[in-house]
């Protein structure tokens, strides 16, 4: 049961009023909780309309406006929100006091409502403070009834605004350790994405979209400097198709570009009225941040997040956490350049002494083979050499030939495998087998293949005929003397049963080791090993 007040309104009962006082500070969320101040306030004061703007200190206006009691249609009819720089919004910002009218429309400060705004007579509003500062205003027009608002409701409102600033407070303080941490980890992610290898442009579409998720923006595009000053957009990331974004240029000469190549960052409030921004699709979007990626005193290029035309403005908090974000994303690509360069520079040397062995290899069994063809034509001249000898010493040359041939085949396809693949291929991972074994063995195993290899070979079979070579290679690690290995792979073998197969052979010139040296061949010369299975 109420009581009447002095004024003859109707008084609040307490339990209610601290029932809605606990609700407001039950979310985290700043937005419900703005919801929330705004349907509390309507409902304790009798109001027909109740709208909450949030204030943007640095233009003395208001960034966000949150209303009750208007139906959708009545809000569509509003061109735009009461933007607070003038009018009794304007001078709620300024004065920070609350206020209370009988009928808005006779002060003289009552000027500025939006064409399509509903009709209002009755006013109160009540600054809201979060922390000390002041956070926005709590607007109340049209009493029910038709008188004006009492002091009780101001009352009220006022102590329903104290509990909300401290509400507010509180759910920006955690929406900012939220931001910290979601930020945090994107730049977490694109670091680890960066580093595992990610080509040139797929790292600056990694970083452009995971940038436009995190600040919530309608793009996130790359913008890198051109030859002749300007810039131009080689990335793009939005939600559905960027269309004629990418290839957009900034001229040289724009004011916003000498900002942007001083490695300074631009935030834009509108991008389509703003005079610094003079690209063709300016007139698509809002409020914008254009980062500098620089790195080592070297400017890579540019990330720009824009919003939607008339979404919400970046808040200094957002500036803050994308500027770092910029700055980390640009120094992950920097490390992953100079990373893949390394890469690079290793594989290059590697390819140079494999170069040179096969120059000695080569040289070696065509001047050797030379002498066996020179020895042999110069007895065969003296008839010193029956014919059948002759015909074997010829065949041994040829022999010497054809190996040395697959030799120079086999190399050849190591060398034209991509440095930054590991290898799929039957072929390409006997080849990754021994090269490895030639790390602990000193010269590089001689790889013969016979057949289409990489066709006729299943993968199981594959998989066991690399467990037999690795066992192979190792056997051949643990004998003493090894100058020489060799490895041959026949994908057109027949086994002794008839049926076709692969066999693998591996040779090598090493003496057996002592005791405890196992192996395939422990109880061998030590010096061949046969794998065979059937396809």
């Amino acid at each position: 049961m109420t009581e009447p007040s002095g004024s003859g309104t109707p008084r609040i009962p307490l339990p209610r009023l601290l029932d809605t006082l606990v609700g407001v500070g039950s979310d985290l969320d700043v937005r419900a909780t703005l919801q929330h101040v705004v349907d509390s306030a309507v409902e304790l004061t009798g109001a027909r309309y109740a709208a909450l703007g949030v204030v943007d200190s640095a233009r003395d206006g208001l960034t966000e406006f949150c209303t009750a009691g208007m139906p959708e249609a009545e809000r569509a009819r509003i061109a735009r929100p009461p933007d607070g720089t003038s009018g009794l919004l304007g001078a709620l910002v300024r004065d920070r006091v609350p206020l209370r009218l009988a009928d808005l429309t006779t002060d003289p400060r009552s000027c500025g409502v939006p064409p399509g705004h509903p009709e209002m007579r009755s006013f109160l509003g009540v600054p809201v403070l979060a922390h000390g500062e002041v956070y926005g205003n709590l607007y109340l027009t049209e009493k029910r009834g038709g008188g004006p608002f009492t002091d009780e409701d101001e009352q009220v409102v006022r102590v329903l605004a104290t509990r909300a600033g401290v509400a507010i407070g509180n759910a920006r303080l955690y929406e900012s350790a939220r931001q910290h941490e979601r930020w945090i980890e994107g730049a977490a992610k694109v670091t680890t994405a960066l580093l595992t290898g990610t080509a040139a442009a797929d790292a600056l579409m990694t970083v452009a979209e995971c940038a436009r998720v995190l600040a919530e923006a309608s793009a996130g595009v790359i913008l890198q400097p051109t030859p002749d000053g300007g810039m131009e957009i080689v990335t793009a990331s939005t939600p559905d198709d960027p269309g004629d974004l990418v290839g957009t240029t900034i001229a040289p000469g724009s004011a916003v570009l000498d900002q942007l190549l001083g490695g300074e960052p631009v935030f834009v409030e509108d991008s389509a009225t703003d005079p610094r921004m003079t690209t063709p699709v300016r007139h698509r979007f809002g409020p914008s941040m254009l980062l500098p990626l620089q790195a080592d005193g070297r400017l890579i290029g540019t990330l720009a997040l824009p919003r939607r035309r008339g979404g919400r403005p970046y808040t200094p908090v957002e500036r803050l956490l994308a500027t770092r974000f910029a700055s980390h994303a640009a120094l992950a690509i920097v490390l992953a350049d100079a990373q893949q360069r390394r890469e690079w520079l290793a594989v290059f040397e590697d390819r140079d002494r494999i170069a040179r062995d096969l120059h000695d290899l080569v040289v070696q069994r065509l001047f050797a083979t030379g002498m066996m063809l020179e020895s042999t034509r110069r007895r065969a001249a003296t008839a010193e050499v029956p014919e059948p000898e002759v015909h074997t010493a010829l065949g041994r040359a040829v022999d010497e030939l054809q190996s040395t041939i697959q030799e120079v085949r086999t190399t050849i396809f190591a060398l034209q495998q991509t440095p930054a693949d590991a290898p799929t291929s039957v072929r390409g991972r006997v080849l990754r087998e021994t090269a490895c074994a030639a790390a602990v063995l000193g010269p590089r195993p001689s790889v013969r293949f016979t057949g289409a290899v990489d066709t006729l070979v299943p993968e199981p079979v594959a998989a066991r005929l690399l467990d037999a070579l690795r066992d192979a290679l190792a056997a051949a690690c643990r004998r003493t003397g090894t100058t020489r290995v060799g490895v041959d792979v026949d994908a057109t073998a027949t086994l002794p049963d008839g049926r076709a197969g692969v066999r693998l052979t591996v040779t090598d010139d090493g003496r057996p080791g002592g005791p405890g040296a196992g192996g395939p061949d422990a109880e061998g010369d030590g010096t061949t090993v046969t794998w065979q299975s059937p396809l």
